[in-house]
């Protein structure tokens, strides 16, 4: 059985990379139909969703997408800085190279919040079955 969702024509980032990720485990929906994976998360997450799924759970697919869109921005800090410490040290490339920081501080928080927000509703689902 597919069930595969389509991001559209244009989509890029984070959305992009987490429809991709649950469409090559097939985990859509409650887990019921969804394949047990027989990989493990690192660093002590969670590694099965809602249903119950293996390693391939759509919560970590999300995890990856977060991941990816960190590793992205990542790299550019990196290239900034490089160029800076190249001799490109001028105001706009050390602007640019706060903004990009700033942005790196943001999708993090934000990727800390999204997870232990669904880890929390996860726990609470597993509490009341």
């Amino acid at each position: 059985m597919t069930n595969a969702v389509n991001p559209g024509a244009g989509t890029a980032g984070l959305v992009t990379s987490f429809i991709a990720d649950v469409n090559k485990s097939n985990n859509v929906g409650n887990g019921k139909n969804a394949q047990a994976g027989s990989g493990s998360s690192g660093g002590g997450g969670i590694s099965a969703g809602a249903g119950g799924g293996g390693g391939g759970s759509w919560y970590e697919a999300m995890s990856r997408a977060w991941g990816s869109t960190l590793d992205n921005q990542a790299a550019k800090i990196t290239d900034l800085s490089g160029a800076i410490g190249g001799g490109n040290d001028t105001p706009s490339a050390m602007i640019s190279l706060t903004a990009e920081s700033l942005r790196m501080q943001f999708i993090s928080n934000n990727a800390s919040t999204s997870q232990n927000s669904v880890a929390d509703a996860l726990k609470t689902l597993a509490q009341k079955n």
